[in-house]
This record gives C-alpha cells, structure tokens and sequence, in this order.
C-alpha cells in the first residue's frame, strides 16, 4: 500500500477562482470557499491522478453531530474521495451540502 505523501500548498480553485492558501496544521487538498477539489492523485499528494477533473462536494462526513470530513466526486470520471475538513472551510457551505443530502437532492 503507497502512503500519504505530505504536501501542503496554496492554489487557485477551479470552480470558484478563490486563491486558497496552504493550511496551517495540515495539508489542504480543496477550496476554503467552495469546497471544491481537483482530481489530481490516486493516493494522497502523489499528484499521480491523469484525470484532472473538478472535484464537487457531494457528503459531509459527521461525528458526534459535528461535521469533520467531505467526500468529493470527480465531475469527469466520477471517483470518489474522503478528505478531512479544515478549521477555515466554509461552514455555510457545509451545511447545505448536509441539507441536500438529508433531502436526497
């Protein structure tokens, strides 16, 4: 099994076109904004993925009733990811996304 390769940087988001900058406690693989992600590895941070496709937020993973993880869709190839949320991920955003998936939308 290949492991986690740390990286931690800054981008441009696709979807939104907000500059996002690197995360101070761990490595950010999507949006602030938006919530976001680019199909860009098959394991974590080896930037291996020939996809490339845009990532859409499409679950919120939660833990005693508080929200701590994302799972992303690939809009191109459609592959699944879980990635964990950051202290400065947009919590308006989050919530909808809870809101359409408790509703089945």
């Amino acid at each position: 099994m290949k492991q986690f390769t740390h990286r931690n940087e800054g981008f441009t988001c696709l979807h939104c076109g907000a500059e996002v900058p690197a995360a101070s406690q761990t490595c950010r693989n999507h949006c602030t904004a938006c919530l976001h992600s680019r199909h860009v590895d098959i394991t974590p941070g080896d930037r291996a993925a020939g996809c490339q496709g845009l990532m859409a937020p499409v679950e919120v993973t939660v833990e005693g009733g508080l929200p701590v993880g994302l799972v992303h869709k690939c809009v191109r190839c459609g592959f699944r990811g879980k990635n964990k949320l950051a202290d400065d991920d947009n919590r308006d955003v989050l919530f909808q996304i809870m809101e359409k998936s408790a509703f089945g939308q």
